[in-house]
């Protein structure tokens, strides 16, 4: 599980096709050509051992789309949640708390990271009927489309071509969406004021009812813009700690726009689970554990 950058969080993946692995993990990304470079940060591929046998992957402004090749996977998504196992792959929305995934030893699939607003030309619901519930890609796409595209994918040659494979798949299903180019602009100025924007002056700027674009978010993203902001502004919080020096946490958190210190441990305990100090602690084992992994950036470690 590897999560990239919407403009201003969350890792990284090359613009350009690649090859990473490390530690017996082999991660293949790309870019997919237009028009879905609009909804879609990358596919991959994912072969191999993961760092942990159970990773926690914290809310961050992406959604997801995984076509299981292997063996199950598990989902927890949410303390309130039971853990469900997911055969034939899952899709995600953009998550409001922590999710934990159970990997099988080896791992195998083909996905898609997507913009917050990049699954919604995908679903045959409304994204908010799906915020925090995974689905199965049955429950997505119908059992006879979904066991077609896995025994296609795991019948293919190379990595690449399951890419290509995958990326035709996506552009046969495209389809308009009322409402997708309000709230990819507003999410777009979401992302690039780091989440510190008005809601109201949103509303304004984009010249709709805040009823109106909160209405929108929830269908095409799962989330209200004020929760995207919120989202936006942690992730961009705590990408920006220098993992290798010491934290002045007040500090971080004004910078930052927060209220005061309690208020961002407040934030991150809510996204994460974690208190500041225990999450800095965490994401440091990983890198100290397993330095250059290729799904280093955004899960944690949750053994």
């Amino acid at each position: 599980m590897r999560i990239i950058n919407h403009g201003t969080v969350a890792g990284k993946v090359s613009d350009v096709s690649g090859v990473g692995d490390a530690l017996g993990v082999e991660y293949v990304s790309r870019v997919p050509r237009p028009p879905l470079d609009a909804l879609i940060d990358d596919l991959y591929y994912l072969e191999g051992a993961p760092p942990y046998a159970r990773l926690t992957l914290p809310p961050t402004l992406a959604a997801l789309l995984i076509v299981n090749l292997g063996a199950p996977f598990r989902i927890r998504a949410g303390t309130d949640i039971e853990t469900a196992e997911y055969a034939d792959g899952c899709v995600i929305t953009m998550p409001t708390r922590a999710y934990e995934f159970g990997y099988p030893v080896p791992t195998r699939s083909v996905g898609v990271h997507l913009k917050p607003w990049g699954l919604a030309p995908f679903l045959p619901m409304p994204a908010v009927e799906l915020c925090d519930r995974p689905v199965t890609m049955e429950q997505a796409w119908g059992r006879a489309a979904a066991t077609e595209l896995r025994d296609r994918l795991a019948t293919a040659d190379a990595p690449q071509e399951m890419l290509t494979l995958l990326e035709e798949e996506l552009i046969r299903r495209l389809y308009e969406t009322a409402g997708l180019g309000l709230v990819r602009h507003t999410s777009r100025v979401i992302a690039a004021a780091g989440g510190a924007v008005s809601i109201g002056g949103l509303s304004v700027a984009a010249g709709v009812s805040s009823t109106h674009l909160a209405r929108r978010f929830k269908e095409l993203i799962g989330v209200t813009p004020k929760r995207l902001a919120r989202t936006c502004r942690f992730t961009a919080t705590v990408f920006a700690i220098d993992l290798a020096g010491p934290i002045d946490w007040g500090e971080l958190a004004g910078d930052a726009g927060y209220f005061d210190q309690a208020h961002f441990g407040h934030e991150c305990r809510e996204f994460t689970g974690l208190t500041p100090t225990r999450y800095l602690a965490v994401r440091r084992r990983f890198l100290r554990e397993h330095p250059g992994h290729a799904m280093d950036g955004w899960p944690l470690p949750a053994d």
